[in-house]
């Protein structure tokens, strides 16, 4: 709560409380019971101390501030993944064995502690990413508050006070509104000053246009957009000026229930689908970790404990801690090599990765985990007004008057921007504007207080957009020959203002409700006087007695001229046009001298508006124009684009219902011819609807028009509880809710307001629907992709585990230590996963339907050919360690150039037996420069001599890892129809890898650090062909899983309980 509010939270919150059980609907009641119910004079307003006892009541009129979570808490909520955990486990481990070898007597190097502190870091990373993201939920609410008015002007103690601070409102104060305001809390109009007002409030209702209000009561049960007695808080004056009562204030304005449903929804988020799916298999990882890892100390318990039998009962027994804990350090390196560590990082890099390349096609995503939700969208919910139509009225046809009475003239106009250039006039005379079509364009182009300017690469509109449209309109009919050459070719705006060069303005009468239209006096070069008209077509047709013809003549307007622009009113309006007609009058004897003199007698004329219905009589009707907010050109393939992808889109606007309908036919949502009686429903109409749930089942597209914010959300809630995964477009303060509580909250970059940027996960920069769809492609190959990393990165781990268990199952000497499959996991693996990344899209991946967001990441099929593929990692990692000290040769490979000795399989296999060994020896050998004895104690050739064999072992690793990431390029495609080189940002990272591999091969002291030696050619072309075979071993499982479609499609998968949302 703002300064001076902590007075008043709990008298605030009770009141709030009182206000909603009894709210007083305003807009049903009138005037004067408003001012009995709020007790106070509209002359005099409220006293001071009155406002007082009600500020005591009902507290300072703003919004709410919600305790952030505090930084402890969302600390503590990122340890709520289970890789996480299990990777905190580890770390704690590793460290305490680091610390307890150091105690013991141990070098207490800094090679023991690089494995917990390296994970330690990583969980730090994550933690600061983490928080960061949620942190940023907040700041929807903080951008809420900036829309609100700040000052107001009120009437207290019989005085105005000017500029009072809006937080003092209380309930029952009067208020002046005028042109250009914000408005400060929602009120009851009380009276116009002006004769007319209107208002823009489709930030919060959806509505295209600026709303015109009264002081005449609505229906009680109206919904917000049908309150047009009501101001709402936020929105903002754009014509006339009025006095009104304030009725609501704070949190109970309807700005104020859209701050309290944003704050809802923010405390509602769910994972993402990956997340889910992710800690779904932490939680089988660590199932199969603990087991593993029991089975791996249990099948070496003999190592550190035995006893003996006596009578039948085990006695005597003997136990080596110093070998309990060696074996119990294999069993934390099994978890070290079971755990992708490098996971998160890789995953957030190719997120990052993925959103770089939707910034290019204009989707801007500003929390990274949204780009994989994206692609197993189910269900697009857009907004109508600026995302599937461009939100700048157009005039799409115009009407003229025929060259004898009885006929009309139509004429499509192209465009669906402010853009003059945007398009041309259809079937335009080719020998240039004939007389009627001259007197519209001058009607357009004077009666007309609208502008458009140019902004950067867009064209925007100064004033009214319908005014705008028409002043485009002007400029696509061109000038007539005779005025062509009195502008400069060019200029977007040189005919308007050749027009209007040519006139002069002299007074103005101004729109109103009950005429419905505009009038303009003007004083041509010629000195007469005329009145130029634009308003509703039915009121200008009753106004005027006769027609102008195409050359200019007037005839007298007949009853069958009359019906026949009717009907073509009827045809148009059918099509959702909004139909502005043209009139105009020559003689106006009361106005023949009139000059903008206050003095003069016609000025008093012009100060009653009810004068103006008798000034605008025996008009002469010109043409009328069609104006619509036309939709994109784009959209109507990308409505079909997510039909054949088998997404829904549903259309979720504040607009009117027939201009929907109309939109909708037009983009493909409905058919032309097609019944859509059961897919249109206003907002209130879903809310009565007795089956909502099978109602959003329907197949096909879905119309909601009148929609407010609750109305948005409610949807939004039932489709997610059915299991669809949910993108919600919006741009207003109304969509912000619902953008929060979406999958996916898309907001619009151009036209969208702060708050729901704030409150969404993606800003579309063009404002396009059809960038969403874009979009959810990229989403859908970025997912596989991501799937291709993580079937590498967990069948590499399969191998390292596979390696180890073998290595404790027969009972050699440790081949890789945890610091070494750290840095394959992070370091080696890195570059490939991050790389796989990169995979070029499928061609038909929006041709596809959308995955279940409860789909498994990995099939039976997929499993099998991990273990298959990780089982020969672990017999080669193993193999290669025994081959080196049990044989001189391999496959023709001299191996005895280091000079080291040989040693029998059941040696090696009870290696810790060497003490008790009858003159055993073991001979020096070479590693690079260094030179290895062991004079002193031949045993240490099992341990500290088993540095080039682990070498050898740790090399066989990488180099399978980088054969296998080929492997991952395509899940079923063989390498021959899929080769390296269509991504060849793999081939770099495996070149990155190996070179890093190198790196701490030949670097002395990086060499030293991580316990390895050199090696030499031979050496590494025992590698080289011990490691390639994993490629054809994969070319056959990927064969077999391509002819038999069972396995690779079977509905078959791990079976991992799938947690209830």
């Amino acid at each position: 709560m703002g300064r001076g509010g902590e007075n008043y939270g709990k008298r605030e919150n009770a009141g709030a409380a009182s206000s909603k059980q009894e709210t007083f609907p305003a807009w049903a009641r009138d005037v004067k019971q408003c001012e009995e119910k709020y007790q106070v004079n509209r002359e005099l307003g409220l006293p001071s101390a009155e406002v007082e006892k009600r500020r005591q009541i009902y507290g300072l009129n703003e919004l709410l501030k919600h305790e952030p979570t505090s930084i402890f808490q969302l600390l503590l909520e990122q340890f709520n993944d289970t890789l996480v955990r299990i990777l905190l486990a580890a770390a704690i481990i590793s460290f305490v064995l680091a610390w307890y070898d150091g105690e013991g007597g141990g070098e207490k190097e800094i090679t023991a502690f690089v494995e917990p502190l390296v994970i330690f870091l990583i969980l730090i990373v994550n933690a600061i990413v983490g928080i960061w993201q949620e942190s940023s939920a907040e700041k929807a609410l903080e951008a809420l508050k900036e829309i609100q008015s700040e000052h107001a002007d009120v009437i207290r103690d019989g005085k105005k006070v000017s500029s009072l601070p809006a937080k003092e409102l209380v309930p029952g104060d009067i208020v002046e509104l005028r042109v250009g305001d914000k408005v400060p809390a929602d009120m009851r109009v009380l009276s116009l000053i002006s004769s007319t007002v209107r208002v823009e409030q489709g930030s919060l209702t959806g509505e295209s246009e600026a709303v015109s209000k009264t002081v005449k009561v609505v229906p009680e049960n109206s919904d917000i957009q049908g309150k047009k007695c009501m101001v709402f808080a936020g929105t903002t004056m754009v014509n006339g000026n009025c006095i009104c009562l304030v009725t609501e204030i704070g949190m109970n304005t309807e700005i104020g229930k859209v701050h309290s449903q944003i704050h809802e929804a923010s405390q509602s988020d769910t994972d993402t689908p990956l997340k889910k799916k992710l800690n779904e298999f932490g939680e089988v990882l660590t199932l199969i970790i603990g087991m593993i890892c029991i089975l791996v100390w249990l099948i070496n318990v003999k190592y550190f404990l035995s006893w003996e039998y006596v009578d039948g009962w085990p006695t005597n027994f003997k136990f080596s801690f110093e070998k309990c804990t060696y074996y119990f350090e294999i069993a934390v390196a099994l978890a070290v090599a079971a755990i992708p560590e490098g996971l998160p990082a890789v995953i957030t890099t190719c997120l990052a990765l993925g959103t770089r390349k939707m910034a290019q096609k204009n989707a801007l995503v500003r929390k990274l985990p949204s780009v994989e939700t994206l692609g197993c969208t189910t269900v697009i919910c857009s907004d109508k007004t600026g995302t599937l139509t461009t939100n700048q009225m157009a005039v799409s046809k115009l009407v003229a008057i025929g060259s004898r009475s009885g006929t009309l003239r139509s004429f499509d106009v192209e465009g669906t921007t402010y853009d003059p250039f945007d398009g041309k006039i259809l079937g335009w005379p080719v020998d240039g504007m004939d007389a009627n079509l001259e007197m519209i364009a001058k009607i357009s182009a004077v009666c007309n207080d609208a502008g458009v300017e140019q902004s950067g690469r867009h064209y925007v509109a100064i004033g009214m957009p319908t005014e705008a449209a028409l002043k485009v309109l002007v400029e696509k009919m061109e000038l007539p020959e005779k005025y062509a050459s009195s502008s400069a070719p060019g200029d977007p705006r040189r005919c308007c203002q050749v027009w209007n060069k040519m006139v002069q303005r002299i007074a103005t009468l101004e729109f109103d409700r009950d005429r419905k239209s505009m009038g303009v006096i003007i004083n041509s070069s010629s000195g007469n006087k005329s009145l130029l008209v634009k308003g509703a077509v039915e009121n200008l047709l009753e106004r005027s007695s006769f027609i102008q013809l195409l050359d200019g003549s007037t005839v007298e307007l007949d009853k069958y001229s009359k019906d026949l622009i009717l009907q073509v009113l009827r045809e148009m309006s059918t099509d959702a046009l909004r139909c502005l007609g043209f009139a105009y009058k020559e003689e106006l004897p009361e106005f023949a001298t009139y000059n903008s003199d206050e003095d003069h007698p016609a000025h008093q004329l012009l100060l009653n508006p009810s004068n103006y219905s008798s000034i605008e009589s025996n008009l002469i009707f010109v043409g009328l124009v069609g104006l619509r907010d036309p939709p994109r050109k784009e959209v109507h393939q990308a409505i079909e684009d997510c039909k054949a992808a088998g997404i829904r889109v549903m259309v979720i606007t504040g607009d009117n219902k027939n201009t929907a309908e109309a939109i909708c036919r037009e983009i493909g949502v409905f058919g032309y011819r097609e019944d859509i009686t059961s897919r249109s429903l206003t907002g209130k109409e879903f809310m009565d609807h007795p089956d909502q749930r099978n109602h959003l089942r329907q197949n096909g597209g879905l119309l909601f028009s009148r929609a407010e914010p609750r109305h948005k959300q409610e949807i939004v809630r039932l489709l997610k509880q059915d299991g669809e995964v949910v993108a919600m477009t919006g741009d207003g303060v109304n969509d912000a809710p619902a953008l929060k509580l979406a999958d996916i909250g898309v907001a619009m970059g151009i036209t969208g307001t702060e708050v729901a940027k704030e409150a969404s996960d993606m800003v579309l920069a063009d404002d396009n629907f059809s960038t969403i769809v874009a979009a959810v492609g990229e989403g859908r190959s970025i997912y596989d992709n991501m799937k291709a990393f993580i079937r590498y990165m967990i069948s590499s781990n399969i191998g390292e585990v596979a390696s180890i268990f073998l290595t404790a199952a027969l009972g050699i000497p440790e081949g890789m230590i945890p610091v070494q499959l750290l840095w394959v996991n992070l370091v080696t693996d890195g570059p490939p996963a991050t790389a796989l990344g990169f995979n070029p899209q499928d061609t038909d991946i929006m041709k596809k339907p959308p995955r279940r967001s409860n789909d498994s990441l990995i099939t039976a099929w997929i499993l099998f050919r991990y273990l298959v593929i990780g089982s020969y990692v672990g017999l080669a990692t193993v193999g290669v360690f025994i081959i080196w000290y049990t044989h001189n040769t391999f496959m023709g490979i001299d191996l005895s150039g280091d000079g080291h000795s040989l040693v029998t399989y059941s040696q090696l296999s009870h290696w810790d037996k060497c003490p008790s060994w009858v003159n055993f020896t073991a001979s020096p050998f070479t590693a690079g420069p260094q030179v290895f004895k062991f004079d002193t104690n031949p045993c240490d050739y099992f341990r500290s001599g088993k540095i080039k064999a682990s070498t050898l072992s740790l090399s066989v690793l990488v180099s399978i890892e980088m054969f296998n990431s080929l492997n991952a390029l395509s899940e079923d495609g063989s390498l021959l129809t899929m080769p390296p080189w269509v991504n060849p940002w793999l081939l770099l990272a495996m070149s990155i890898s190996f070179g890093l591999h190198f790196l701490i091969l030949y670097v002395p002291f990086l060499a030293q650090v991580f316990g390895i030696v050199p090696l030499s050619l031979n050496e590494w072309l025992l590698v080289l062909a011990v490691a390639f075979p994993v490629i054809q071993i994969d070319e056959v499982l990927k064969c077999i899983g391509r002819c038999t479609t069972g396995p690779r499609y079977s509905p078959a998968t791990i079976s991992i309980k799938h947690k209830a949302e």
